[in-house]
């Protein structure tokens, strides 16, 4: 889809709102998850990896929030926050740039992945 490849400044990644960061649950994951909105208008590719080499599983839809389990470096890439080499698993073998994800910071806010 060529979503992985977008230019936007990195001022644009602010704090999310209190109402913007979500705790919901599913079976699959603790209580506790705190759910992140992806940026408004885009749908993600979800990869096997943190790069766009590799294979892409889904693609999330308009409007989606997504837990963070742990972050990794991995490929840089320019997305709606920024340019950045952190890429965020939100499930089993499932990664997406965190430059799609409104979390308001641009490190780390999850452990590292193994």
């Amino acid at each position: 889809m060529g979503v992985d490849e977008q230019t936007v400044d990195q001022a644009a990644k602010a704090a999310p709102a209190p109402e913007e960061a979500t705790t919901t649950t599913t079976a699959a994951e603790p209580a506790s998850a705190t759910r992140y909105p992806i940026a408004p208008g885009y749908r993600v590719n979800v990869r096997t990896g943190p790069g766009t080499s590799y294979r892409i599983v889904r693609t999330l839809p308009l409007g989606s929030r997504v837990p963070i389990y742990c972050q990794k470096p991995g490929e840089r890439v320019t997305g709606p926050y920024g340019t950045s080499n952190l890429w965020c698993n939100i499930a089993n073998g499932q990664f997406i740039s965190d430059t799609y994800v409104l979390t308001g910071s641009d490190g780390y806010i999850a452990p590292r992945c193994d």
